[in-house]
């Protein structure tokens, strides 16, 4: 999707494609076999949701043909990933490769290890705080903490309340997108929902919003972590083979900056 004299202009294909995807469950199919995909249009040729759906759904709110739509069903149900994780853009990662982006991204780091690493910013921290519980201590007995471990991540945010409760906005904290962004692109956050909005009466209004929480909260700590193993350097090797193999067109620089 790009912008051209003020109109936006989609790169879809014909509904008699045969690489059009036509329904959510076809899209979730087909990430599970690339694995990793971006939701609009990039450098690389044909590696997106956009170029692999009609566009004149776009929008429609259509949720049985909206790929805008999908995204939220896709986040909503937890098997896939979404956010920005593609160049500061939004997309999708699988389950199975998930480990080895945030392995990659990570550098191998917790977000608090980061934090004593004085690697991570302040407006950062002052997010991640929302998210994670620090009341597990080496003083803690065993059966506590693994009770702890069990629900920190439960924490789910919509993106407004997360605005407020660190302290960004009118008076405080700037930068709240681009902080939102950064945490993403190193897979510390992702979208998990799309909600509306309730009012005083607890009634839905408004367009809906998005909710956040930690990977570890759709996949567990475990998971999230599993390729800490290997080397950031290795993990990222194993992601541009794959991309060789499902994307053999894309070049070095192409992978670069929209893997990266």
């Amino acid at each position: 999707m790009e912008s051209k004299d003020g109109t936006w202009i989609m790169y879809g294909v014909s509904e008699d494609d045969p690489e059009c995807l036509h329904t959510v469950d076809e899209l979730i199919g087909y990430i599970e076999e690339v694995g990793f995909l971006p939701l609009f249009r990039n450098e690389i040729p044909g590696f997106s949701v956009e170029e692999r759906t009609t566009e004149k759904y776009w929008w429609s709110e259509d949720s049985q043909r909206d790929p805008w739509v999908w995204r939220e069903i896709i986040a909503r149900r937890g098997d896939i990933a979404y956010g920005k994780f593609f160049h500061n853009k939004a997309g999708f990662i699988s389950k199975k490769w998930f480990p080895y982006f945030a392995n990659y991204r990570r550098a191998g780091y917790d977000f608090d290890a980061r934090w004593d690493d004085e690697l991570a910013s302040f407006r950062q921290k002052k997010i991640m705080d929302l998210f994670m519980d620090d009341r597990i201590d080496e003083e803690s007995d065993v059966e506590f903490a693994a009770e702890k471990l069990d629900s920190m991540y439960n924490t789910e945010l919509f993106s407004f309340d997360i605005k407020k409760l660190a302290g960004f906005g009118k008076g405080g904290e700037k930068g709240f997108e681009g902080t939102m962004t950064q945490l993403q692109m190193q897979t510390y956050l992702c979208a998990c929902d799309f909600r509306k909005r309730l009012n005083k009466k607890g009634a839905e209004y408004g367009w809906n919003v998005a909710v956040y929480s930690m990977p570890e909260k759709l996949w567990g700590y475990d998971h999230v972590t599993s390729a800490y193993g290997e080397s950031p350097e290795e993990s990222w090797k194993r992601i541009v083979k794959h991309m060789d193999d499902i994307y053999p067109i894309a070049t070095e620089k192409q992978i670069k900056k929209v893997l990266k």
